[in-house]
């Protein structure tokens, strides 16, 4: 038989901002996180990810509103350039907070202790 829910405490995992619980959002907004702005191919190097991956997923994170995509030139040579926005400074914020509160719940009421 299992124990009722505790009405007065919601679970910490619905704080999950589910955008980011992909590993790869998940370590482009860590990336994010650490910078000003960074250049799409120095965080695709830095990632270890394809083109096309990363393309993909920050795509998804620009739907979300997490993040601001800049394209510009240097030279003749087409860039791209991503910011962390307000919204997905947030929203990240929320999220390791959750994950922190989630260890914090489980170590401080395993069963058995």
């Amino acid at each position: 038989m299992s124990a009722a829910p505790d009405d007065a405490t919601t679970h910490p995992r619905h704080e999950l901002t589910d955008s980011l619980t992909h590993p790869v959002r998940f370590s482009i907004m860590a990336a994010l996180a650490q910078v000003e702005e960074i250049d799409f191919k120095t965080l695709r190097d830095h990632l270890q990810l394809s083109d096309s991956v990363l393309s993909k997923q920050v795509a998804m994170l620009e739907g979300a509103g997490f993040v601001r995509i800049r394209k510009g030139f240097i030279g003749k040579r087409p860039r791209t350039w991503l910011t962390m926005n307000k919204r997905g400074e947030s929203a990240w914020k929320t999220h390791l907070q959750a994950l922190r509160s989630i260890t914090e719940f489980q170590a401080g009421h395993a069963p058995g202790r």
